[in-house]
């Protein structure tokens, strides 16, 4: 008989990195397990995202009574994820199922710090009574069981999967170098010190050089940077892209570039690392834990643009530098092919319920 999980997590239709995992998970989930999806949030206006939600809680318990459900399994972000995954869990821990929590916020810790005490109790409370609590790296499970007294026996690091190409391009002799963004335009990620870190490039090496950004945002705000810097025809906005596109991207980059100020573990630099692509980033969230400097990518300070732009040069310029950090890169990441992923999540839902789910 096949295990029944109720996966509980953004739309299946979002961008971003969650609504990634939950499809990779769906797609290589193991025969023995039956992985039933329920959107309990999707991008819109307040009244769509609380008719989503208000839907997502009638499903779950409706499926709760009727159904024989053993795992209640919840992907939680930070923000308003915190309240709405909040409420799922304290109802699956009603209907007395297993909850596992698998968290993936960036700025959860921001959200955390924000909350009354007695707010921060009940959280802590809640989470403790959960099974399992699945975190991205070990900085984020440090900071969960000193901030929360969670259980460190129950908190789990397990890092974001990814599927890797069979093969990636040599990239040799490459007359253009195509620096590759992507993510949501904007501050967190570091799209607009991209733009003046690539705008401080020597005008021989940007002549050598191209910077696309694939991914929704501010655009419009970048758009206008790029103008006022006169970069319209070195920068390249492509907007949001699917899986395809996405691959191709990568298919045809030299170099990713991330420069964020606040992560979890991003599925963007594990997919780039998986197609052989040199890294330049941030030791923010995971990232420090993935991409190491002059190894498999270059790490770099938030904000500091000037040592951004130093580093691209680099590595525009030096393509034995870039072909030796790529093929790092993907030997980097090579443990974290997801037909390697759903094996550890079912032994952590066998290590902490009474359900035998066979590997």
């Amino acid at each position: 008989m096949k295990i029944k999980i109720m996966m509980i997590g953004a739309s299946l239709e979002q961008n971003g990195g969650i609504a990634t995992v939950e499809k990779l998970i769906l797609k290589h989930a193991d025969k023995n397990l039956d992985i039933q999806h329920i959107t309990s949030h999707d991008e819109g206006s307040i009244k769509h995202r609380l008719m989503v939600f208000n839907q997502a809680l009638i499903k779950l318990l409706w499926r709760l009574i009727t159904q024989k459900i053993d795992i209640v399994y919840i992907h939680l972000s930070d923000g308003g994820s915190l309240i709405r995954k909040s409420i799922i869990a304290l109802i699956g821990l009603i209907f007395n199922k297993p909850v596992f929590i698998h968290t993936h916020g960036a700025e959860f810790h921001v959200t955390y710090s924000r909350l009354p005490k007695w707010a921060k109790q009940c959280l802590s409370s809640l989470f403790r009574r959960c099974n399992g609590f699945i975190v991205l790296s070990t900085i984020w499970q440090d900071f969960y069981v000193t901030n929360l007294g969670l259980n460190p026996q129950r908190v789990f690091v397990l890092p974001n999967p990814t599927e890797l190409p069979m093969t990636v391009p040599q990239r040799c002799n490459i007359e253009k170098v195509t620096l590759l963004f992507c993510g949501r335009v904007g501050e967190r990620k570091g799209a607009f010190d991209l733009i003046k870190a690539f705008a401080n490039l020597p005008y021989a090496t940007k002549n050598r050089s191209e910077l696309i950004l694939a991914g929704d945002g501010d655009i419009e705000q970048g758009q206008e940077l790029v103008k006022s810097l006169n970069l319209v025809d070195n920068i390249t906005f492509l907007g949001w892209v699917d899986s395809k596109q996405r691959d191709s991207l990568l298919n045809q980059a030299d170099v990713f570039i991330l420069p964020s100020y606040n992560e979890g573990l991003p599925m963007a630099i594990l997919e780039a690392m998986g197609w052989g692509l040199p890294i330049i980033s941030t030791p923010v969230g995971g990232i420090p834990e993935l991409v190491i400097t002059n190894k498999n990518g270059w790490l770099v300070t938030p904000g500091n643009i000037k040592q951004l732009s130093q580093v691209m040069q680099s590595l525009v310029e030096n393509e034995e530098l870039r072909l030796s950090l790529g093929k790092n890169a993907r030997e980097t990441v090579m443990p974290f092919d997801v037909n390697n992923y759903c094996p550890q999540l079912v032994n952590i839902f066998n290590k902490c319920t009474n359900i035998a789910i066979p590997l």
